[in-house]
């Protein structure tokens, strides 16, 4: 916590607006919004429930297709199958780890082709590193299928200069316990398009009709962030900047105890972009290394230090048997390489410089 939340909540409750609306509400939308240089923000319960109403909004149903990431964690893709549409998957590529503008371009010819062009992308920036923005969205709007930036875990990282999550039709940001800023429980839809947004909040509120009694003429959800829990989110927001230097300078002190340590290759910050690093990853090649990712994970595990692997792909889940997947390279899953041998820090950003030697001493041990 920053120390400045308990002021906003207790606003809250002086004013006796405690659910679900209220001035934390409304305000954490406008700085949401003019933080991102964005016109508007509807803010939620989750980042999921936000994909799932930007899903809605861009009138995903039954049989439709959804390109999606594969190197994600799970919530980026369940909104598709809530909307009965069907996944599509696409691999990473190694600049930025993140989703690969070749793959993608084959697998809209074959969707042209075949006279079913999905009804989104949804791009994931993974890790807080924002994906080849520029490439993929040329192939997009050539095809003329919208854009959903997944920035729920980049939230404060820039793509040339902007903000990610502004560069689709909709961003999405999620302030889960475990993102670089939290509420507790929220997340977050963006856009340029106030009429939509304002089409969200209504769908967001059980879909309510404007009527003295309680009328309903669509399916609605109950998804509308509490002004309790915005008023931990307008504290947040103010030191998200803070949180930001100080996940690149645990990243960095990661970099220097390891950057001549053979084997070990970090997650890359394209050129031109600035990463929240969220969390520290990279790969450990074992025949380079002498140890794997696993090695580390559990010897880490004795000293009751967590870490774990890079996500699990998309493609490779039982869930998701047998979705179309496009690999990076024909013959060639690049995302399966960094599942296979990826490996997530402690990245904290209250870790201690002395729980941050303890992490780098108990891997150096292994070498």
């Amino acid at each position: 916590m920053s120390g400045n939340e308990q002021k906003y909540i207790q606003e809250a409750f002086d004013l006796n607006w405690v659910a679900p609306l209220g001035n934390n509400v409304d305000q954490f939308e406008k700085d949401l919004a003019a933080y991102n240089n964005m016109a508007g923000a509807s803010v939620l319960t989750s980042g999921t429930a936000a994909i799932h109403i930007a899903l809605r909004l861009l009138g995903v149903s039954d049989g439709d297709k959804v390109i999606c990431s594969s190197l994600t964690f799970i919530a980026s893709a369940n909104p598709i199958l809530y909307q009965g549409a069907e996944p599509v998957f696409i691999d990473s590529e190694p600049d930025t780890w993140n989703m690969s503008p070749q793959a993608l371009e084959r697998a809209l010819q074959d969707a042209e082709a075949k006279g079913q062009l999905p009804k989104t992308v949804i791009i994931v920036n993974l890790y807080g590193q924002s994906a080849k923005i520029d490439e993929l969205k040329e192939i997009c709007d050539r095809y003329e299928v919208p854009i959903i930036e997944d920035a729920a875990e980049s939230l404060g990282s820039e793509y040339k200069g902007k903000k990610s999550g502004s560069f689709g039709k909709f961003g999405i940001y999620s302030f889960n316990g475990n993102k670089i800023i939290t509420t507790s429980g929220g997340g977050a839809l963006v856009s340029n398009d106030k009429e939509v947004l304002n089409k969200s909040r209504f769908l967001a509120t059980q879909a309510r009709d404007q009527a003295i009694h309680y009328q309903h003429s669509e399916l609605g959800y109950n998804y509308r962030m509490s002004n309790i829990v915005a008023g931990i989110g307008r504290a947040q927001l103010e030191v998200l900047d803070e949180r930001v230097a100080r996940r690149r300078e645990v990243f960095q002190n990661y970099f220097e105890a390891f950057k001549d340590q053979p084997g070990f290759d970090f997650m890359p910050e394209l050129e031109g972009t600035k990463s929240n690093r969220w969390l520290t990853a990279l790969t450990i090649d074992p025949e380079e290394a002498g140890i794997t990712n696993m090695d580390i994970i559990h010897a880490l595990g004795e000293e009751n230090i967590e870490a774990r692997p890079v996500w699990k792909p998309l493609h490779l889940q039982p869930l998701f048997e047998g979705s179309k997947y496009y690999s990076h390279k024909e013959g060639y899953s690049y995302s399966d390489d960094l599942f296979n041998y990826g490996l997530c820090l402690p990245s904290g950003s209250n870790m201690t410089e002395e729980q941050q030697h303890r992490v780098i001493h108990t891997i150096k041990k292994l070498m």
